[in-house]
């Protein structure tokens, strides 16, 4: 948490705000999340706090009404952002008002990331058929405008960032997205800890996301079925992936 926030300080262009959300743990958690706040300038950092655990997308949603700018960046407790995410984003959010989010690329890294020089970043449009087939890009790069119509679907617990952008792109609305990694996590994006770890609640989730969005006229009976067959053929790979990695993790610890 305290790697996350100092990211989001060290900004070259700082957000008006940060809003940090306690999902109802029943740790230290709110002692913790009081001390960051009273560590910064009065007012800056401000506090939501839910009775109960609500999942993932819910705590977002209480973290996007809570807030006042025009724009919406998340960024979970266990990774952080490049000093200049925010600069980069902000700047080609403000020039594109067609465009009502985006995102960029991440970087996995290993203590204390590298910051290498970046160059300008060029974003492009992703088309809804593209973000029917996989995730674009991780939470933690999202940027969204504030008066988006749409919110995370509330109880959702997994997958809820690639229902979010299957359905703000089905209904029509332009998202966009720089290979730039602005963001760093500290662990893979699936089959280690945290809510991604199971990769069957993951599959599931994913299958259940296209049950969503065909009953909302998102997509049709005959795409659900290709849609079914493929995350099918993702999830083969997924668990092919985390095999092997286990496996030299194994030989290269008995060494």
């Amino acid at each position: 948490m305290e790697r996350a926030v100092a990211s989001v300080a060290a900004q070259t262009v700082r957000p008006m705000e940060l809003i940090l959300v306690d999902d109802g743990n029943a740790d230290e958690t709110r002692s913790v999340l009081a001390a960051l706040r009273d560590r910064h300038s009065p007012g800056w950092i401000k506090l939501v706090l839910l009775e109960q655990n609500v999942g993932a997308a819910s705590a977002r949603n209480a973290g996007w009404e809570a807030a006042s700018g025009q724009f919406i960046a998340f960024l979970d407790a266990d990774d952080s952002w490049h000093p200049r995410k925010i600069e980069l984003q902000y700047r080609f959010m403000l020039a594109q008002p067609d465009i009502v989010m985006s995102g960029h690329g991440h970087a996995q890294v290993e203590g204390t990331p590298t910051l290498a020089r970046l160059g300008e970043p060029v974003f492009y449009h992703l088309p809804a058929f593209y973000v029917l087939l996989k995730n674009p890009f991780i939470t933690p790069s999202f940027m969204v405008r504030s008066d988006l119509a749409f919110r995370f679907l509330p109880g959702r617990r997994h997958m809820e960032d690639h229902l979010f952008l299957m359905r703000v792109t089905t209904a029509g609305l332009r998202i966009a997205k720089t290979k730039l990694p602005l963001a760093f996590i500290y662990k893979n994006i699936f089959g280690d800890a945290g809510l991604s770890a199971d990769l069957w609640v993951m599959q599931h989730s994913e299958l259940e996301n296209y049950e969503i969005l065909c009953r909302e006229g998102r997509i049709s009976q005959g795409m659900i079925h290709f849609f079914r067959v493929y995350s099918w053929i993702k999830f083969s790979r997924r668990v092919l992936i985390v095999r092997l990695r286990r496996l030299l993790a194994g030989k290269t610890g008995s060494r």
